[in-house]
């Protein structure tokens, strides 16, 4: 076992070391203890006050034994429905805990303890369980889905089988950075982590910046409750990213890159790194990719359990070793963004469709979708009240219902939907009577929602929608960072007033504190956090 000196010196000349020589110690010990944490702010020459700060921002750095070997029951918006307060209550004599949304809706309920996720619907069934393959309607072609099931994918020789690293292999030899570009301009393809700014134009940006070394970001963090469409990804495509992330090194050049994981996804994390190191053996990525002058190195930071860190500057802050607020806009990544470096910043689901674009073409990837407008295809992380919950890569224009009704079978039965969430949490409720919808934004933005990242949580007619609306602001909450007031007291004052039933003077006082949320607030988690109520009153007028 290394001694702290030595873990320590290890991790000190890594680029971006705060996270990961934190998680060396956590997984050591279990826990990261007081003399620890000195040792790590001497050997880093960071101000003990500033560390101690840092760890404790983030959930899953326990700082005592059991630590990282007690339970972490899921008690998000669909697990606490279906088990999971349950199971915490049946393992609290093992100290179990509670935690937020861990990704797995369509297979509750997650249990965290050490370095595995167990799931089960009653703490006597818990058991290791593979992350489900997206179940498939056969009704529409796929994009990021179409090879994923095919055996041995996460592997490179499957990988490789269905034509992995092809549009990795004919850009480096045969396109220059402007060409790759250019495709995916063409392509129309936007980020698909909810912001939905055009990826090409963003690569393009950081081609043209000025500063070295640039830096590629994979946003894996999915911290989203009812969003778990980057875990199957990963963990089935996992080359698909690493193609991706490379493809955007030598659209930008870039020469270094980082997958910041979530937390959650400790089976992941070995997935990921069997297949860097495929990939590097193979000439992939590395030092002269292909034989050509290009080098572009790839390094796994696992987080450690904060929602904000979805942000991009917060994610940048986490990575960069700091307190992960986030960062006041512009200056924008594109030109100062890891180190004050130009950094392109996409998430799992972007740099998946690239790859494929790069593959088979840009026409090809408009040709998905089912609205004339908007081009491609959306991955859909469908759970809750629903037959066949899962991840449905939809086209865009694809309505609603269909979803809902036909791929996933409709409610359960003798039930009716009353309600679904939107963008996970951060787009609100669409009622029933909404439901003659398309999935897209606009459609979506029509019935005061937005699509975002593209969770959808299914309540069904037993379901209090006041409880389920006070339990996602009281999520929205104790995630909050806290360096803006607005969202630190609002995000409180709104989880007080949905505590009771609500009348005209509370509903007037919800609405006043939500716009000042949505006028103020100096991120994403604040200006959205409002969608629920104003969305649970269109709902529930």
């Amino acid at each position: 076992m290394p001694t702290n000196a030595e873990l320590i010196a290890d991790w000190r000349e890594a680029p971006a070391p705060l996270l990961g020589i934190l998680n060396a110690f956590h997984d050591r010990d279990g826990f990261i203890s007081e003399a620890a944490l000195r040792d790590i702010a001497v050997g880093f020459r960071i101000p003990l006050a500033e560390l101690f700060g840092t760890l404790t921002f983030y959930h899953h750095f326990a700082r005592e034994a059991p630590g990282q070997n007690a339970p972490r029951v899921c008690t998000g918006p669909v697990c606490r429905l279906q088990g999971g307060l349950e199971i915490l209550e049946a393992l609290k004599s093992e100290g179990a805990t509670p935690m937020p949304c861990a990704g797995r809706c369509d297979d509750c309920v997650p249990v965290l303890k050490g370095h595995q996720v167990l799931t089960g619907k009653q703490a006597n069934t818990l058991s290791i369980q593979p992350t489900p393959l997206p179940p498939y309607p056969g009704d529409s072609e796929e994009c990021i889905f179409a090879e994923i099931r095919e055996p041995n994918h996460s592997t490179l020789a499957g990988y490789q089988r269905t034509g992995g690293y092809e549009g990795l292999k004919r850009a480096v030899t045969s396109l220059t950075s402007e060409e790759v570009i250019d495709t995916l301009k063409d392509s129309q393809l936007a980020g698909r982590g909810g912001a939905g700014f055009p990826t090409g134009m963003k690569w393009e940006s950081v081609l043209n910046a000025p500063g070295e070394p640039k830096t590629i970001v994979c946003n894996a963090d999915e911290g989203e409750p009812g969003c778990f469409k980057d875990r199957v990804i990963l963990d089935y495509a996992p080359h698909a990213i690493i193609e991706g992330m490379t493809l955007a090194a030598y659209a930008t050049g870039a020469t270094r890159g980082f997958i910041y994981l979530r937390y959650e996804y400790p089976e992941t994390l070995k997935i990921l790194e069997r297949a860097l190191t495929e990939a590097e053996a193979e000439g992939l990525i590395g030092n002269e990719i292909l034989g050509k002058q290009f080098n572009f190195h790839i390094y796994i930071r696992r987080g450690a359990g904060a929602y904000v860190c979805g942000e991009e500057g917060s994610l940048l802050n986490s990575l960069e070793g700091k307190h992960p607020f986030p960062r006041n806009r512009p200056p924008y990544p594109v030109t100062h963004g890891f180190e004050n470096l130009p950094t392109v910043v996409n998430n799992v689901e972007t740099l998946a469709a690239a790859t494929q674009i790069l593959r088979h073409g840009a026409g090809w990837y408009k040709s998905l979708s089912y609205n004339k407008n908007l081009a491609g295809t959306k991955i859909i992380s469908l759970s809750g009240d629903i037959q066949r919950p899962g991840n449905y890569e939809v086209p865009f224009g694809l309505p609603l219902k269909i979803l809902l009704y036909e791929w996933a079978g409709g409610p359960l039965v003798g039930r009716s939907i009353q309600a679904i969430t939107s963008a996970g949490l951060s787009g609100g409720f669409i009622g029933e009577k909404d439901f003659d919808i398309t999935i897209d934004e606009p459609s979506f933005q029509k019935v005061g929602a937005m699509l975002g990242a593209a969770g959808i949580m299914v309540f069904d007619d037993t379901r209090d929608m006041l409880d389920v609306a006070h339990n996602a602001m009281e999520f929205f909450a104790e995630e909050s960072c806290g360096k803006c007031f607005p969202c630190r007291i609002g995000t409180y004052r709104l989880t007080e007033l949905l505590s009771e039933p609500l009348n005209q003077k509370s509903k007037d006082l919800i609405a006043e504190i939500g716009a000042v949320m949505k006028a103020t607030s100096a991120c994403g988690l604040g200006t959205a956090a409002p969608n629920i109520t104003e969305t649970l009153m269109r709902i529930n007028p």
